[in-house]
């Protein structure tokens, strides 16, 4: 095997220009003025071993340069095989391999000259003893018998160097003897903390930036109903994106559930009537999404331009959490927080999630607004530097603004007299039902009290009367009491009434939610079942597994079966679309029902299990935004309160109190025309979403491909 140097002339030539002994007399490697050289006979000094090492050896089968330089190239080799001691093995010094350890010529005691310890950089003897390094000539790079390198940060990275004495050869196994380290025997090697006194490390010096996120979350959940500062939503989307903001993915992943747990625990506050286990529990669940989110808000931070990144980020994540797991859990979205802020016209064009991409994006230009203010202070302020701090802030104002210029349609076609009643339930709380029939009775007694009315003048007579969602705790086709009370309360108000009814079927493991239409004259009619059942409320996944562990669970004895198909229905003189509770915070089922042909939307709901807890006005929020995403009125019936009707622009025109009987009279408005986000549908929260997604991936590989031209440069 030869040996050439790479990018290098041919061997001699610089010496036959200068005209000085050919390299076949010097070696291959010809000494420069002042660093010595390579000898046949001998070893060389330091000098020139930095010079070979600067010369980039490689391998290659044939040797460069002319029969002569080659020559001269195998010249050390053969002097040390004619310096070689006796057969076997060589005298001290020498590279003499004994026998039996090479095949070939090296098994029948010929001397071995490896080419590994041309390229040594301290010991660049062929045969001979080694040579020592001059003194006067020490290395500045780092001490004697340590060896460091640069590590990504560019701070200087020391590791102990090994001995010379006890390194192996490349190809070796480059074992050293037992208790060696750091070319010292017996010198114990440092040891490595835990995993657990690491993460404890790291969490002690990260604490400020935890509370801060702990602050921001929960003035996020400040944003929502009952409170509503909307305001909070963008300042707390401002703060998050500081956070994340150049920080590596894993410390921002942490931010973001550090974020997310105070605001869920929050939020879902209202959970604790069934127990502060299930708040953590779901919360926890929930916040899991915004480990990612933190992340992606860190690689987002790093391409230009990344406060719309940021933004497309926040719609992906929730794009995830509305369906995963088991369907998922759409609250908490900022769309929600904003249901009568500047920012809902947004939700007329592309929905919910464009009122959460608005949201975002106004926050991300604020956080960059707010950084290269506070680079102003260690810089000159010049007028550049000024101009951009104020074009971002401009531009989150031009964001909020923006939302004014969306034209709301709220002109009706038409109107329809509804009466909603509201029966009230005999206690707040999860055992609300009382005595079997109690709740259908408050509603027969209410409505019949508003055929008295309409008999002596004082209401006038509607043409639909709702019920809300469990208004008949039995089965009416299962207990002939329950059909007989609700066919008297329907016959004495002579209009049809929605009644929400638990229907067993369709087997005896199983129950359905349905809204019926019930006719005066023919009785029960069309009918609608609740299509997305909510988990651990209405059915129990993995019910086998879960009810050894999980007593509570005993007490939902059956599951609710999903229903198949929309809740439109002609209702009266009318298509009306039919929503049960919960159904309302997911996107597909209400624009599915607008689209089937609803003139305006119906929600029955049940909230006495979470009375006066500030989720019946979270949900009221929901109500409005749907409103204006699709350009219809909504009427909502509840057991207990808040029963509401929202205008098509968003607006609560009448609403009930909380745990009272009353009816609501109002008129209906009407509307047929559909908005661009009935029309487009789902597209900008899947394209939103996918630019989030390849904003991330794109940052990862900018940092990939950059990463070699960073050690370069080191």
């Amino acid at each position: 095997m030869g040996w050439r140097a790479a990018r290098a002339p041919p061997l001699g030539a610089r010496s036959r220009a200068r005209g000085t002994p050919s390299t076949a007399r010097q070696g291959p490697f010809p000494a420069r003025a002042g660093q010595g050289g390579c000898r046949p006979g001998g070893g060389c000094d330091p000098g020139g071993a930095r010079t070979l090492s600067r010369q980039r050896l490689s391998v290659d089968p044939q040797p460069a340069g002319s029969r002569s330089a080659r020559r001269a190239f195998r010249a050390p080799i053969r002097s040390s095989r004619t310096a070689a001691g006796e057969r076997g093995r060589g005298p001290p010094g020498s590279l003499r391999a004994p026998v039996g350890e090479r095949p070939g010529k090296a098994a029948r005691g010929q001397p071995f000259a490896p080419p590994y310890a041309l390229l040594a950089p301290l010991r660049c003897t062929v045969t001979g003893p080694r040579v020592a390094q001059p003194p006067g000539r020490p290395r500045r790079d780092r001490p004697p018998g340590v060896r460091g390198g640069r590590s990504r940060r560019g701070k200087t990275r020391v590791s102990p160097r090994p001995d010379t004495a006890t390194a192996s050869p490349p190809g070796g196994t480059g074992r050293r003897p037992k208790g060696a380290q750091g070319g010292q025997a017996g010198a114990a090697a440092p040891r490595r903390p835990g995993r657990v006194r690491r993460t404890a490390a790291a969490l002690r010096a990260d604490w400020r930036r935890s509370v801060l996120a702990v602050l921001s979350g929960l003035a996020l959940a400040a944003a929502f109903p009952p409170y509503g500062y909307w305001q909070l939503s963008v300042v707390a989307v401002t703060a998050l994106a500081l956070l994340t903001k150049g920080r590596r993915p894993k410390q921002a992943a942490w931010t973001g559930f550090v974020f997310a747990v105070p605001f869920f625990v929050w939020l879902l506050q209202w959970l604790h009537v069934v127990g502060w286990d299930a708040v953590v529990g779901l919360s926890v669940i929930e916040a899991a999404f915004f480990v990612p989110l933190g992340a992606a808000l860190a690689l987002a931070s790093r391409l230009p331009g990344w406060p719309l990144w940021g933004a497309c980020v926040w719609v992906a994540e929730e794009a995830a959490r509305d369906r995963l797991p088991f369907g998922g859990f759409p609250w908490g979205r900022l769309a929600f927080a904003n249901a009568g802020s500047p920012f809902t016209p947004f939700a007329a064009l592309g929905g919910a999630p464009l009122v959460t991409f608005g949201v975002a994006l106004c926050g991300g230009l604020l956080a960059a607004g707010v950084l290269a203010l506070w680079r102003l202070r260690g810089e000159g302020r010049t007028v550049r530097a000024v101009t951009g701090a104020a074009a971002r802030v401009v531009l989150a104002a031009a964001v909020l603004c923006a939302a004014f210029a969306v034209p709301v349609p709220t002109k009706a076609d038409g109107t329809m007299r509804v009466a909603v009643v509201q029966g009230n339930v005999a206690r707040p709380g999860m055992h609300f039902l009382g005595r079997p029939m109690q709740i259908l009775d408050n509603h027969v007694q209410a409505t019949l009290q508003l055929a008295k009315d309409i008999q002596a003048g004082r209401a006038p007579r509607p043409d639909l009367v709702i019920w809300p969602e469990n208004s008949s705790d039995l089965d009416p086709f299962a207990y002939p009491q329950a059909y007989a009370k609700i066919t008297q309360a329907v016959r004495a108000v002579g209009v049809p009434v929605l009644v929400g009814a638990l229907v067993d079927g369709p087997d005896t493991q199983h129950v359905q939610n349905e809204g019926i239409l019930w006719d005066p004259l023919s009785g029960p009619g069309a009918e609608y079942t609740k299509q997305h059942p909510v988990p651990f409320g209405e059915y129990v996944p993995f019910r086998k597994e879960l009810t050894k562990v999980i007593s509570r669970l005993d007490e939902i004895p059956k599951d609710f079966y999903p229903g198949k198909h929309t809740g439109v229905m002609q209702m009266g003189p009318a298509k009306l679309g039919d929503v049960i509770c919960f159904e309302v915070a997911y996107d597909g089922i209400v624009r599915d029902t607008v689209d089937a042909g609803a003139r305006a939307i119906v929600v029955q709901t049940n909230n006495a299990t979470y009375g006066r807890s500030g989720q019946p006005e979270q949900q009221l929020a929901m109500y409005r935004l749907r409103a204006v995403e699709h350009g219809r009125a909504v009427v909502a019936a509840a057991t207990s309160g808040i029963s509401a009707l929202v205008a098509p622009n968003g607006k609560v025109e009448a609403h009930t109190k909380e745990f009272t009987r009353a009816v609501l009279d109002v008129n209906l408005p009407l509307r047929d025309q559909t908005t661009v986000a009935d029309r487009i549908g789902a597209v900008p929260e899947w394209t939103l979403a996918i630019v989030g997604v390849l904003s991330c991936a794109a940052a990862i590989w900018l940092s990939r491909r950059g990463r070699p031209e960073r050690k370069g440069k080191q």
